[in-house]
């Protein structure tokens, strides 16, 4: 499983036209889904994206969490993550999740995620083709991948 994390200042997701999630100052998080991943990732992956320290504290340095910051997360299911374009121009998404696979596991990760912030987080829509607009604030962007062994 893979999280892309970044920092932004606001990001929203809209699909149609029709705003499914927003947050102001937080985490956009894509996440991919790989065809060997479990259940069994989620609680290590969603504590290490609630508790990175990458808010600027008093000082501007990078060490307060998005919990500490008093942020928000913005979840969004992104398969191509997991895409591979090392031969030819055509990436294989051979690697990503299938959807009834996938898409159970996203959503125990937005819960997972909600528990360890103490609130509810925004969501993207599984499986539709979204617009995502972000604000990337730093930019700081983070790339955290646990797979099974």
């Amino acid at each position: 499983m893979i999280a892309l994390v970044q920092r932004v200042k606001h990001a929203r997701v809209t699909v149609e036209g029709r705003e499914t999630g927003a947050i102001k100052e937080g985490l956009l998080i894509l996440l991919g889904v790989h065809t060997t991943d479990t259940e069994d990732l989620i609680p290590w992956l969603a504590a290490k994206c609630a508790n990175l320290r990458i808010f600027p504290d008093e000082e501007g340095r990078m060490n307060r969490s998005v919990i500490d910051h008093g942020g928000a997360a913005l979840v969004v299911s992104q398969f191509t993550l997991y895409g591979n374009a090392a031969k030819g121009n055509r990436p294989s998404f051979i690697e990503s999740g299938r959807p009834e696979m996938a898409e159970p596991l996203y959503e125990q990760f937005c819960t997972t995620l909600s528990k360890e912030l103490g609130h509810p987080v925004a969501r993207g829509e599984f499986g539709a083709m979204m617009d995502v607009e972000l604000l990337n604030w730093g930019p700081v962007t983070l790339s955290i991948e646990k797979r099974n062994q």
